[in-house]
């Protein structure tokens, strides 16, 4: 099963308005159980298909094509609405696949955090995204074990001081930490009961179904058979292009090419053990 794990930036309680902070698809196998993550970067400049009778839009940045598709634009007619034409650009572009979707709002990621207890986070080095002269304690995160309630994990998973490519590392550790939050022995119990509770505040597409086969293969799994896997960051070139909507922006520039055939490995399965080569 592959799920489509959308981050919304949206401040509002909603999905009406907002775009796809982050993006990541999610193998799942239910065979050797196991996850594997891929992240997206959202300042990809790539072709929304379908939409060009609105403006003549038919390119834009990849967090665009989920807001183009939520009822505040509602330019896309087809199933899932923003998730669902960040799906198919994604499938357009990459050659990803999507069964289902999960996008999740700030306030919510915040309560889902807090009804977890918290999560313990292991950072690496120090994280201070303070403007500065700020000496604003929430967005200073020193080295080492500590322990985040939801609005800090929020501010760590937004914040880009070494950039969008160190921000994603970012985030695979929160998802790690929720990951073995998630999957310990005290909470596995009580996870039907938190799916329920939270599935009326998140958009997705998950049914009961869907849900209780996620829950069953939790039960299965340990953290070490929950993987990130990134583009290699050296691929990624900054420059700019001029975009209808946005003006001059600020895009990735990167062979296009390259990533299909690293999605091509991931739908697989496997992640190649060296770098691959432009076709």
């Amino acid at each position: 099963m592959f799920i489509l794990l959308v981050g919304m930036d949206a401040r509002a309680d909603s999905y009406a308005a907002g775009l796809a902070d982050s993006m990541r698809i999610v193998r799942v196998d239910f065979v050797d159980p196991g996850l594997t993550y891929l992240s997206f970067q959202r300042d990809l400049y790539v072709e929304i298909p379908g939409i060009a009778e609105h403006g003549g839009i038919t390119h834009g940045k990849l967090n665009q094509a989920y807001l183009y598709g939520n009822s505040a634009f509602g330019y896309y007619d087809g199933a899932g609405e923003g998730p669902g034409l960040l799906a198919l650009t994604m499938e357009h572009n990459f050659g990803t696949h999507t069964d289902h979707y999960v996008a999740i709002n700030m306030q919510t990621f915040v309560r889902v955090i807090d009804a977890l207890g918290g999560l313990d986070i292991n950072l690496p080095y120090i994280v201070d995204g303070r403007a500065p002269g700020s000496k604003d304690p929430s967005r200073y995160f020193p080295a080492g074990n500590q322990h985040l309630d939801g609005y800090r994990t929020l501010i760590l998973a937004r914040m880009r001081p070494a950039g969008d490519l160190q921000r994603s590392l970012m985030q695979n550790l929160i998802l790690k930490a929720l990951a073995a939050k998630l999957l310990s022995p005290a909470l596995l119990p009580a996870l039907p009961e938190l799916a329920s509770a939270f599935q009326s505040s998140v958009q997705t597409d998950l049914g009961p179904t869907e849900i209780a086969q996620l829950v069953c293969l939790a039960s299965m799994l340990t953290p070490e058979k929950i993987l990130a896997v990134n583009f290699p960051e050296n691929i990624f070139k900054g420059t700019r292009v001029n975009d209808p909507v946005l003006g001059r922006t600020f895009v990735w520039d990167v062979d296009f090419a390259l990533l299909r055939a690293y999605v091509g490995y991931f739908n697989q399965g496997t992640w190649p053990e060296i770098p691959l080569q432009s076709p």
